[in-house]
């Protein structure tokens, strides 16, 4: 055990020492420590103070937390069957455990003690809110239930940990599984030649002749878009939507327990459904709130949708006939692209040479640098989980460093699909300063043969955004651990990140950046011109795609009942085809690969409509920027200390209100989008 690299993790991150094998007895030591560290809480002999219970809850079982989020993590980026299976091991005991502590009627005695103290009373800032919200996440985990009710609320816990693992596995592997080799260069037309090289690259790493295409977004996407031949392109459609489907990935049976399991939790804490007992502690306050805050939205933006629709089956006919046939669900990227650029004259490939990924984040940082007053350097020497990981160091004006960062934005088999932003380590900022620890992940489109890697100005989005979150955590400074960075409300933790976004639509951002990688020119002002012009193209279909996930969630978790309402992918799919420009036919079970809701035991569940509720905070506090100066220092100061460094120190209405001096405006999202009619 001397040897167990995991037994003294620090700040530098022995991740090449790190084997598989380290897991399991580690966190058994952990485990013991951590029970220990509970006893010693509940037991305080004399007066209960803030140091020996307050902070103590706070870094409760702080070393089993790190040791178990580097294992999630590295199931999430370089997977293997030795990570699962001691993933699988473990997982039971920590969930265990820490369901344990949730339901401590002697932990939450002692924290109530501790409240009706004088010092309890004197409380003031971040350590009077822990207190409150420790209180009341006692009573909503089921500290006040009788004993009988908190054994099933612990069995309940430790199936949705298993089975959400389960779940989330699934959908990597259905996905790593299914490739398309195309051999007859003929079937290619239509596709970027980037696409092509990447296919091509794909192909030949596998040995494989011609031409190979996988469900990952670099590859599925360039084919939606653009690919001429629809049977390859319903192929590919079919694939991406059937992930999770099919044995022995078939996610379907995990779904209905998944929501079976969170409804009877609800009721057992006694609320009506699960988005009542997520959101009690969020803006939106309970399922009913945030469901018609979704409808709202869509009602308003509904004829704009149905009118963009209208239009794009009327380019198709106009292209091909009165006699074109209806759009299918696999026509609608292709024609959309090609509507766009007959609009526009844009096509999203020509930017792809001004975004190569190291000029980006160069970029990045410059912007940061000026928003926000901190520099941000590559550093080199340190262990990382893979070759392609990439490290960087924040200091503030005073040269201190704030947090260390590492950046993995290309697909691998082993990696999960989408973006990310996750945190290693919180530094403490009630005692000796130390940085904090932190990282970013894509599936970004990688490098092809000598060119480096181009990006998608979608792609360029991602970072921006993924970098929002990254911020929120870096550049946080609350003094209580657990309500630090990005452990604020989840309606509210997408402000950071979309706020980034806008930087990337910006003329004066995007020459810091945005550089030919041959020429070094800068993006020609009519190339710029069109994106922008463009840049709300179809914006209902962008906004309805979106509101459809957010209210089919809702719904899942607060109306559905499979015994009057069918099967989960009938249900689902029926409430998504209202939001679609097409409506789906059987073989579209996306529901089945939505890790978001159902990939951890909380995940998104019930609260996905965060992102629009959050896109009209972003749209609205950026309007700020906007008028006093995209580079405004005061402004981002201003910004930097009302919100990003705030964390969950205050109510996040607060915090919204501290920075505009108002409660936040839908109508700015809308008008930014060229929905306001």
């Amino acid at each position: 055990m001397s040897d167990n690299p995991l037994l003294s993790l620090g700040f530098d991150m022995p991740f090449e020492d790190i084997k598989p094998e380290h897991f399991e007895p580690a966190v058994d030591l952990l485990l013991e420590k951590a029970e220990q560290e509970l006893q010693a809480l509940i037991h305080i002999e004399g007066e209960r103070t803030v140091n020996n219970t307050l902070k103590a809850y706070d870094r409760l079982g702080e070393g089993l937390y790190r040791v178990y989020g580097l294992l999630t993590h590295l199931n999430s980026v370089v997977t293997s069957p030795e990570i699962r299976a001691v993933l699988q091991a473990v997982q039971p005991k920590i969930t265990a455990f820490y369901t344990r502590v949730s339901l401590s009627q002697e932990l939450y005695q002692g924290l109530k003690d501790f409240a009706a103290s004088a010092e309890g009373q004197s409380l003031t800032g971040a350590k009077r809110r822990l207190l409150e919200l420790a209180l009341d996440e006692f009573r909503r985990s089921g500290a006040d239930l009788p004993a009988d009710k908190k054994q099933r609320l612990e069995e309940i816990n430790m199936r949705l940990s298993e089975i959400t693992t389960k779940y989330s596995q699934n959908v990597v592997d259905s996905t790593a599984e299914f490739e398309l080799i195309i051999e007859d260069e003929s079937k290619l037309a239509g596709l970027p030649e980037s696409a092509r090289a990447a296919a091509r690259q794909s192909a030949e790493s596998k040995g494989k002749e011609g031409w190979r295409f996988t469900l990952a977004q670099p590859s599925y996407l360039p084919v939606m878009f653009y690919l001429d031949d629809a049977e390859i392109r319903k192929t590919m459609y079919l694939a991406f939507n059937q992930r999770g489907s099919n044995e022995p990935y078939n996610n379907e049976p995990l779904i209905n327990e998944i929501l079976a399991l969170r409804k009877e939790k609800a009721q057992l804490l006694g609320y009506k459904n699960f988005a009542d007992l997520v959101l009690e502690d969020r803006m939106a306050k309970n399922g009913d709130r945030a469901l018609q805050f979704e409808q709202e939205m869509a009602d308003k933006i509904r004829p704009v949708f149905q009118r963009e629709n209208a239009e794009l089956l009327e380019y198709r006919r106009a292209l091909e006939g009165e006699t074109a046939p209806e759009l299918q669900p696999w026509d609608v990227s292709y024609y959309s692209e090609k509507l766009r650029k007959a609009n526009y004259d844009f096509d999203e490939e020509a930017l792809k040479p001004y975004f190569a990924v190291d000029k980006v984040m160069e970029g990045l940082f410059e912007i940061t640098r000026r928003v926000y007053g901190v520099t941000i350097k590559e550093v080199s020497g340190v262990q990382v989980w893979h070759p392609e990981v990439k490290t960087y160091e924040i200091f503030n004006e005073e040269g201190q460093k704030l947090a260390r960062f590492f950046a993995d934005w290309f697909p691998r088999e082993t990696k999960r699909s989408g973006a990310w932003m996750n945190s290693f380590m919180t530094g403490d900022r009630d005692g000796a300063f130390e940085p904090h620890l932190c990282l970013m992940c894509g599936n970004l489109t990688p490098a092809v043969g000598d060119q480096p890697a181009l990006l998608t100005h979608s792609d360029v989005e991602t970072i921006f955004h993924e970098w929002g979150h990254l911020i929120h955590h870096a550049l946080s400074h609350v003094e209580v651990k657990s309500l630090a960075g990005t452990n604020v409300a989840w309606d509210f933790v997408e402000l950071p990140s979309q706020i980034m976004e806008n930087w990337a639509w910006e003329r004066e951002a995007l020459d810091l950046f945005a550089h030919h990688h041959q020429t070094g020119e800068t993006i020609p002002e009519d190339l710029f011109e069109k994106m922008v012009a463009a840049r709300n193209f179809r914006a209902a279909n962008v906004a309805m795609r979106q509101l459809s996930f957010g209210t089919t969630d809702l719904m899942l978790h607060m109306q559905y009942q499979p015994d009057q309402d069918g099967s989960v992918l009938d249900y689902s799919r029926n409430l998504l085809g209202q939001f679609m420009p097409v409506q789906p036919g059987p073989e579209f079970k996306m529901i089945t690969s939505f890790s978001h809701l159902f990939a951890s035991p909380v995940g998104y569940g019930a609260g996905y409509y965060s992102y629009k509720w959050a896109e009209v905070l972003d749209a609205d506090a950026f309007s700020r920027f906007r008028n006093e100066g995209i580079f405004n220092r005061a402004t981002g100061q201003d910004f930097l200390d009302k919100i990003l460094s705030r964390g969950a120190s205050e109510d996040p209405a607060k915090l919204f209100r501290d920075f505009m001096g108002r409660d936040p405006d839908p109508n700015a999202l809308l008008e930014r989008s060229g929905l306001l009619v």
